[in-house]
């Protein structure tokens, strides 16, 4: 019986959990906090979902989904994600994260930066450039005319290919960005990140404009992308996106 594991159960962990299961994958759930605290979000998944700490989690899972800030990356388990295919939802906010230069000067990747304290496990970028409510609203089932293609990022084929089947079960194809070097293709406020995918692109940058002035006033944004049911984006228009897109420095972000 194949199982995914999480460390980070939040907005993406949490649906992507419930697409396992029903896809007949066990989940493994964790988070800094302790199982205890998941224990409400494992009676609703079912006898398919347990909690457990990061690095059980980590050894559980035949994949293991990475979402959490940034800024926590050095506390992931790299001993007991070693071997492992771990897809990397990461992304870097400033305002959240705290600054990386190596980051703002556009020197490496998110996940360039979580590969290199994972030396031993097998990254692919994934599922970070995708608002979590449409994860549930735009999954298909295979050969869906109307299904969705996500970007993946990865120095290793065999992961890649790996992941690949997963995301395929989870309902989405994938459209393969390169290695890890070209993942900053789909990372924030590039053409491939998040607005493709949504179908009232007036009320995201309305939300949008909210978030800058929350963090300008000084903390962190409380509103929340809009309620949307998401539009399809098919694997032929992500890969035009993904070869047009330039390079955004995260001075050039109106997120940040």
């Amino acid at each position: 019986m194949a199982t995914l594991g999480f460390i980070g159960s939040g907005h993406i962990g949490t649906k992507l959990a419930r697409l396992a299961i029903a896809a007949g994958i066990d989940v493994v759930l964790s988070n800094s906090r302790g199982p205890e605290t998941l224990a409400d979000t494992v009676a609703e998944l079912g006898e398919r979902a347990r909690a457990a700490t990061p690095e059980e989690a980590a050894r559980a899972g035949d994949w293991v989904v990475v979402s959490i800030p940034l800024i926590a990356y050095r506390e992931l388990p790299a001993a007991a994600l070693a071997g492992k295919v771990v897809l990397d939802t990461i992304n870097y906010y400033p305002f959240r994260d705290g600054d990386f230069e190596e980051l703002d000067s556009g020197r490496t990747t998110t996940s360039e930066l979580v590969q290199g304290h994972l030396t031993g496990a097998k990254l692919v970028k994934a599922f970070n450039s995708i608002n979590d409510g449409h994860i549930p609203a735009l999954a298909r089932p295979t050969g869906a005319a109307d299904r969705t293609a996500l970007p993946i990022a990865g120095d290793d084929p065999e992961a890649k290919a790996s992941a690949a089947a997963l995301i395929d079960r989870l309902g989405f194809d994938t459209v393969d960005a390169g290695p890890l070097t070209e993942s900053w293709r789909f990372e924030p406020d590039t053409a491939a990140y998040v607005t493709p995918y949504f179908a009232d692109v007036d009320a995201l940058n309305a939300a949008k404009a909210k978030m800058v002035e929350e963090i300008r006033s000084g903390g962190g944004f409380r509103t929340r992308p809009p309620a949307d049911p998401g539009a399809p984006l098919s694997a032929d228009r992500l890969r035009v996106l993904l070869a047009g897109t330039p390079r955004v420095l995260t001075a050039d972000r109106v997120l940040r």
